[in-house]
């Protein structure tokens, strides 16, 4: 295929019960300015069978509904792809929508420059709501990943991510496709592609409207998971392991470290000059009671320059208190399951699958 670059697209759609989400992105799969792809739609196993959503898009798309027991997304796209007719697959979440011009996008930057597999950015529709924009917001800025989810010039080698991610029916079969992982099965697919030599690229033309967890509750949970399986791929792909990884935890601890000064010197400092015993150590406590407002300051800081950014960003200052908010939810949910992980696996030795069952699944 590299010769001739007859590029023949295959999207697997993995859905589990979004039926109104389902409809929107196939809305915008009609919509696409090249039409010349294939959807696969793998219901796994949702309580309300999505066969009719998918037949209503017959006429308009070239699309196949399948049906099976639940298995979780990775093993549902495996299944999709078994059942595809393209030479080049591409993910998607059922939660996103679709740019008309996507497809297109993917076709010029292949031909351009070949590559096995790529990813692309995710972003907040204009329609979408408050927490919507806020928890985009807090998932791709500079102030609070570094903006590797959707900047090119972040990260030296691009980790595709299963929302937008496309990768050659070579790569595919090559590596297995998606292992057993239920949370970080993508990022686990792309180590996998770079130990076997194969390459991925970021697509900076190819972002979807991604819509994320609905609410702060889920959100979190959905982050924690992200955090505990950090240190499984870590084990599982060593050579990968980077010291970033560790920033959310050290964030979260420094934010503790943060307020506690704050506390003490607005609160407990005061009442030490109350005590005759501190009176020869004025001095100290004046010196240490300055000294602790420091990482106060700079958390107050960077808080108004998050909520800043987010509110010009995003052209609301509502949208800027919220993410201020699923920004410190992120990195302490993320923070806290990283280092539980990291515990459990590198101290205590317990097994991935026997400490985090949730996150395997019987291929």
């Amino acid at each position: 295929m590299h010769g001739d670059l007859r590029v023949q697209f295959s999207l697997i759609i993995a859905v589990y019960n979004r039926k109104d989400e389902l409809r929107e992105l196939l809305n915008s799969l009609v919509e696409q300015t090249d039409k010349n792809f294939e959807v696969i739609i793998v219901d796994d196993g949702s309580a309300e069978k999505l066969e009719s959503v998918a037949l209503n898009y017959s006429g308009k798309l070239d699309i196949k509904y399948d049906y099976k027991q639940n298995s979780g997304a990775g093993l549902a796209r495996n299944y999709g792809c078994k059942k595809a007719n393209g030479n080049y697959f591409i993910f998607l979440d059922s939660d996103c929508i679709v740019p008309k011009h996507y497809i297109e996008n993917v076709r010029k930057e292949l031909y351009t420059r070949y590559t096995d597999a790529f990813g692309g950015a995710d972003a907040a529709d204009k329609n979408f709501n408050t927490l919507q924009k806020a928890i985009s917001y807090s998932m791709t800025s500079l102030f609070t990943t570094g903006g590797i989810r959707g900047n090119k010039k972040s990260v030296d080698k691009f980790q595709p991510r299963s929302f937008n991610m496309g990768i050659s029916r070579e790569a595919f079969q090559d590596t297995g496709g998606f292992s057993e992982l239920r949370v970080g099965e993508d990022p686990d697919l792309t180590l996998t592609l770079w130990e076997k030599g194969f390459q991925t690229r970021f697509f900076p033309d190819c972002k979807v409207f991604h819509k994320r967890r609905a609410t702060l509750n889920k959100f979190a949970r959905q982050v924690y998971h992200f955090g505990i399986a950090r240190p499984i791929l870590n084990q599982r792909h060593p050579t990968y392991a980077k010291i970033t990884f560790w920033f959310p935890s050290l964030f979260m601890i420094g934010t503790i470290i943060a307020v506690l000064c704050g506390l003490f010197y607005f609160f407990i400092s005061q009442k030490l000059y109350h005590f005759a015993v501190w009176g020869a150590y004025s001095s100290t406590i004046t010196a240490i009671r300055e000294i602790s407002l420091i990482p106060f300051i700079l958390l107050c800081i960077y808080s108004i320059l998050l909520i800043s950014d987010s509110s010009i960003k995003n052209k609301s200052l509502t949208v800027g208190l919220l993410s201020w908010i699923t920004t410190f939810i992120q990195f302490f949910s993320y923070g806290f399951g990283f280092l539980q992980s990291f515990i459990v696996l590198n101290i205590l030795k317990q097994k991935p699958q026997k400490a985090f069952p949730s996150h395997f699944y019987t291929q």
